[in-house]
């Protein structure tokens, strides 16, 4: 999953959200498509903490 761009990661949270939203996950697909969506936002978290931490340190290289 790393190699997953930050607007991939949310592309596939919309899908999930959006299978389940719509009932078309059983059981067992849900908890999978739920570890998987708790992959994406927490590489989504990282990657915009990185960028925020870049754009800081450009900030404050003035």
């Amino acid at each position: 999953m790393k190699d997953v761009n930050y607007e991939e990661a949310v592309r596939q949270l919309e899908d999930i959200v959006e299978k389940m939203e719509r009932g078309e996950l059983d059981v067992d697909s849900m908890a999978s498509r739920l570890k998987q969506a708790q992959g994406l936002i927490k590489l989504c978290k990282q990657k915009l903490k990185h960028t925020d931490d870049e754009i800081q340190k450009l900030l404050s290289d003035r």
